[in-house]
């Protein structure tokens, strides 16, 4: 079996540590995640989903534990690495798409691989071709504020995936959405996903979603357990 690409041990995250209103989100959480493996992490909010997403993404350090991505321990590691390691092997998606409002489509998706080196051709290349895949060649040319909420996202969607992360972690990725337009959104990223055997972790509250891939997972009491 393949190692994990994603492995938190012994995750623990405190807010307002040593007060009397102390809380305790994460509390010796642990999980693995395989190459190729679709897994939701399904949780009402405030239950510690985005605070272990910001973990397992290397955009906040635990109190304790350890993330390891792709075999090498990140705790120890300065923020240049962390940086280059989010980078390089992870893509992220948000319930809001956060895309830049001044640039284009193709733009958004150009942007994050300039940033990791690749050169303009290549990498105008590989946004048509995403875009392309989620039906908006036609789009690519638009800003933002031109799109419709499914359209952004699928421009979201293509971002994340830009610089062929060995990772995603998406947060309520279509929580935004209608249910109608949800659905294909959501079948979109599952099969950008599938097709390129990465790892991705799916936070979600939607149940049928959930149960559309490959492990459900929740957390409960600080730990994360089966769902």
């Amino acid at each position: 079996m393949s190692d994990p690409v994603l492995r938190l041990r012994g995750i623990a995250r405190r807010y307002n540590a040593g007060r009397p209103n102390e809380v305790r989100v994460l509390d010796d959480a642990a999980l693995d995640i395989a190459p190729g493996e679709v897994v939701a992490l399904a949780a009402p909010s405030g239950a510690g989903k985005s605070t272990l997403l910001h973990i397992a993404g290397l955009l906040d350090l635990p109190d304790a534990g350890e993330v390891i991505v792709q075999g090498r321990p990140m705790q120890a590691a300065g923020d240049r690495a962390r940086t280059a390691a989010r980078r390089q092997a992870i893509g992220f998606v948000y319930q809001f798409h956060h895309l830049l409002p001044e640039f284009s489509a193709a733009e958004n998706v150009i942007l994050p691989q300039r940033a990791n080196g690749v050169a303009a051709g290549p990498a105008a290349a590989r946004a048509a071709a995403l875009l392309g895949e989620v039906g908006l060649a036609d789009r690519a040319g638009h800003r933002p504020a031109a799109l419709s909420g499914g359209e952004a996202q699928r421009v979201a969607i293509c971002r994340a995936l830009a610089n062929r992360p060995a990772l995603l972690l998406a947060d309520e990725p279509t929580g935004n959405l209608d249910p109608a337009t949800s659905d294909r959104v959501f079948d979109m990223l599952l099969g950008l996903v599938r097709a390129t055997g990465m790892a991705a972790l799916i936070a979600t509250h939607n149940a049928e979603l959930a149960a559309r891939m490959d492990r459900r997972l929740r957390i409960a009491a600080g730990r994360v357990v089966p769902g």
